[in-house]
């Protein structure tokens, strides 16, 4: 038994080795049954499913393997697949990655969290509303994973001065229940003597009424201490749900948005139906009012609305006052508002704006001062970018000309590229490039046709119902697997399903682009979600039990904006021009081949 173990160990320690090697031979009889150009770009498809969902190899490592695969197995040269990796699209998400570091360089991303939790106030129910507005603001423009790392520090510094460390909580409570556990043991061993019942007890004995009152003060202490507990709980679940949530309300909030973007432009060339403005109007409300609801669920599950530790009001006040205390000492650490912060901040104004303004819909935007198609997000993502690494950190002054004693060092620039270079998440953008690399194959082999002959089934059912079963199929997929891998598979499955169904494509694509960032119940599911685990103060049955409804409260409210403002905004009721010319031309194929 014990050989048997030591080699199970073995094979358990090299199973990532496994998997690289024997997924590509079991996978192999797709070849031989499935058309040929179609079956070979299906294969690596499936190839990159598997690895990016074991991790077997590095995710941005997988992301490479289009550019290896698809020229040596014959599906489109390599001329056509490196372009893939840096479209315009790459280039928007790598300026907002780039603007993000910036405002981390400066720490006006802590300023921001810190100001905000002074404005919301420091009771329990504020306090969790605080962090999430927070964390969710800053998810929009940074990446989930940094907004979560950088609020983690603040809530566990806002929970120590609510009640102290939680690992002191638990050291207290359990010391206490040790002794009066110690005092009962001591009270009951005690030998009677003969006569000592002939004799009144004495002061200092306890009598029933005494071991009533210190068994209830046992129980409240208990009471208050699991209240403590959960309330922790739900600070550390809030971080990275509204992480979640808010990545979801701008088009560079998280990898899928920019994934379906470019998959669009690959799919549907004259599609200009999405862009920067029109997802936030969509999505933004839908962000805002899972926010709020989440907000009320938590505070409800883990007892943010009435904690028994600061019922009376004259604790919860000088609690209040500590925690208020805490924060401000924490802002006034940064010091007064400098140069590069103000610098960065009306950058990163500027930024918005012109994303939201180049072409809103609603109104003419400014993109009509230059020839039709010349103008995307990426020029002026990129433009801020460049503005940012030679524009000055400190305040220029006209007497630094005059002075002959000044120093002749250049005033440093507000980014510089080592700092782009080290801090820049490359294996992200690779990921994306990955992504769109597939759906150029899926389209050059003809693979996404045959699957749209192989869905037919699916078809029949109502666009309605069939987009409340993919955004539950979704949801559960992406609990398993990373929302960039999700929406990779699943994006040119629900393009030819729309075609099918001949409803427009933004009515399954959106949805379900929002609702593969909706995975709230278990630590793997997301970074962020690992994160609030790593603390050691929440279980798996935790995330679960809140997940679950977070789950169901977010399809809820999607299917709500779909329904609503999403059919003013996309016109969900009719086929778009631009998606006819597909429909046609996955008519005529599957003609051809009946």
């Amino acid at each position: 038994m014990v050989k048997i173990g030591v080699f199970a160990k073995k094979v358990w320690s090299l199973r990532k080795t496994i998997v690289v090697c024997f997924t590509p031979v079991i996978l192999s009889p797709i070849l031989l049954f499935v058309s040929p150009k179609e079956g070979k770009c299906l294969y690596v498809i499936l190839l990159m499913a598997v690895y990016w969902c074991t991790e077997a190899l590095p995710i941005a490592v997988t992301s490479l393997l289009p550019i290896s695969l698809f020229p040596l197995l014959g599906v489109m040269p390599a001329s056509i697949v490196c372009p893939q990796y840096f479209l315009d699209t790459n280039v928007l998400f790598m300026s907002g990655l780039i603007m993000a570091l910036a405002v981390e360089e400066w720490n006006l991303h802590r300023r921001i969290a810190l100001f905000v939790l002074m404005l919301v106030g420091s009771s329990p129910a504020r306090l969790i509303l605080g962090m999430m507005i927070t964390t969710s603001l800053l998810s929009m423009w940074l990446s989930n994973t940094a907004s979560t790392a950088l609020m983690m520090p603040i809530a566990k510094a806002v929970l120590q001065s609510l009640f102290g460390s939680m690992e002191a909580t638990l050291e207290s409570t359990q010391l206490k229940d040790c002794e009066e556990a110690s005092d009962l043991k001591d009270s009951t061993s005690k030998e009677p003597l003969p006569n000592e019942g002939l004799h009144l007890p004495s002061e200092d004995s306890k009598s029933p009424e005494k071991f009533e009152t210190d068994a209830n003060l046992t129980l409240m202490q208990q009471k208050v201490t699991e209240d403590r507990k959960k309330l922790w709980k739900g600070f550390l679940v809030s971080i990275p749900y509204a992480a979640s949530i808010g990545g979801t309300a701008t088009l560079t909030g998280t990898t899928p948005n920019l994934i379906l973007v470019g998959q669009l432009k690959i799919y549907f060339p004259a599609c200009d139906d999405l862009n920067f403005a029109s997802w936030f109007m969509f999505s933004f409300p839908l962000a805002f009012l899972f926010l709020i609801a989440g907000w009320v669920w938590i505070s409800f599950l883990y007892g943010g609305f009435n904690i028994r530790s600061c019922r009376k009001k004259g604790l919860m006040a000088e609690t209040e006052a500590r925690v208020m205390s805490a924060i401000k000492c924490e802002y006034s650490k940064l010091g007064p508002f400098t140069y590069a912060e103000g610098a960065v901040s009306m950058f990163f104004f500027l930024f918005a704006v012109l994303l939201f303004t180049r072409d809103p819909k609603f109104i003419t935007g400014w993109a009509i001062l230059f020839p039709k198609g010349y103008v995307s997000d990426a020029v002026t993502g990129m433009t801020i970018v460049i503005v940012l690494c030679f524009f000055p950190s400190q305040k220029p002054s006209l007497k630094w000309w005059f002075n002959p004693t000044a120093s002749g060092k250049t005033n440093p620039p507000l980014l510089t590229w080592p700092k782009i270079q080290s801090n820049l998440p490359w294996n992200v953008m690779l990921l994306l490039g990955g992504g769109y690399a597939i759906a150029k194959g899926c389209e050059v082999s003809g693979l996404s046709i045959w699957i749209s002959n192989h869905v037919h089934p699916l078809a029949n059912f109502q666009p309605s119902i069939a987009l409340i079963l993919i955004s539950m199929l979704v949801t559960c997929f992406t609990e398993f697997a990373s929302n960039t891998a999700t929406i990779v598979i699943m994006l040119p499955i629900l393009i030819n399903l729309s075609l099918q169904m001949k409803t427009n494509p933004l009515y399954l694509l959106v949805p379900a682009t929002i609702v593969c960032s909706y995975a709230f119940m278990l630590p793997i599911s997301t970074p962020p979600n690992s994160i609030a685990f790593a603390t050691g103060h929440l279980k798996v049955k935790d995330m679960v039990k809140s997940g679950i409804i977070m789950n169901i409260m977010g399809i809820l409210l999607l299917l709500l904006a779909v329904n609503t403002w999403g059919h003013y905004l996309f016109d969900f009721s009719t086929l778009p021009q631009w998606a006819e010319h597909m429909q046609n031309v996955t008519r005529s194929f599957t003609n051809g081949t009946a």
